[in-house]
């Protein structure tokens, strides 16, 4: 296996989603599928991935001030219960029928990107944080993604503070992300250099994907790229089913 490959990959991948304020997962899974890694192994590395670039922004938000634990934690303990039981339901069911599922949440995070973000209702009551949260965990660990693309939406329609819980989701992420890997680590050979590796570019392009943002570079025209990009991938990953 080309180590190298792979790390400047995830590398370029990463800083370009990073400069979108995008996580790399999302897009991660299927290209290190193209490159015959096997969707279930990409899907485990994603998820470390996911847990290991988040954790430094959720230590960041603690510092700070700005995480508010209490709000945070149905999101957590939710997400932290299901995202096991994603990875194990998709051993019991065939994984074209996965990669199906995988290209329409390509597609909903992509659309998502081109729409404007407004708030729709008012609706604010916690239980909600915990439904959501249990949804967006067992989706997580079937998929093999962080589901930050798939919660922000929803609570932001719901009304829900978008800063708020934008840093609610980042605390959110990497107990979900690591409990669906440690699953996945029970049922796939996983490569642990190419996981160190992988690892290691990611949250290195997240670094740099950052700086880059901070030159006045506009995020808002790096998503219409992003989604783009989401878009040819869902299209490759559809040519390659039928």
């Amino acid at each position: 296996m080309n180590y190298l490959e792979y790390f400047f990959i995830t590398l370029g991948v990463s800083t370009f989603f990073a400069m979108g304020g995008v996580g790399s997962a999302v897009a991660l899974v299927p290209i290190f599928d193209f490159m015959g890694l096997g969707f279930n192994l990409a899907k485990a590395i994603a998820l470390f991935i996911n847990t290991s670039t988040t954790v430094t922004a959720t230590y960041m938000n603690f510092r700070r001030g700005v995480l508010d634990v209490r709000f945070a934690l149905p999101l957590v303990v939710s997400s932290l219960v299901t995202a096991p039981l994603g990875a194990r339901f998709s051993q019991s069911i065939d994984t074209v029928w996965v990669k199906y599922l995988f290209i329409a949440f390509l597609l909903f995070s992509a659309t998502m990107m081109l729409m404007p973000k407004e708030t729709k209702t008012h609706y604010e009551k916690r239980w909600i944080l915990y439904v959501i949260g249990a949804v967006v965990g067992f989706i997580s660990g079937l998929l093999g993604i962080g589901g930050g693309a798939l919660v922000m939406p929803l609570m932001i329609l719901l009304g829900f503070d978008a800063k708020k819980m934008a840093v609610a989701v980042s605390f959110m992420v990497p107990f979900s992300t690591f409990s669906a890997f440690l699953s996945y680590a029970t049922f796939v050979p996983i490569d642990w250099t190419l996981l160190g590796v992988t690892a290691v570019a990611a949250i290195l392009g997240g670094f740099i994907g950052n700086r880059i943002m901070h030159f006045r570079l506009s995020a808002g025209h790096i998503k219409k790229i992003i989604a783009a990009l989401l878009y040819l991938i869902a299209a490759k990953m559809l040519y390659a089913l039928v």
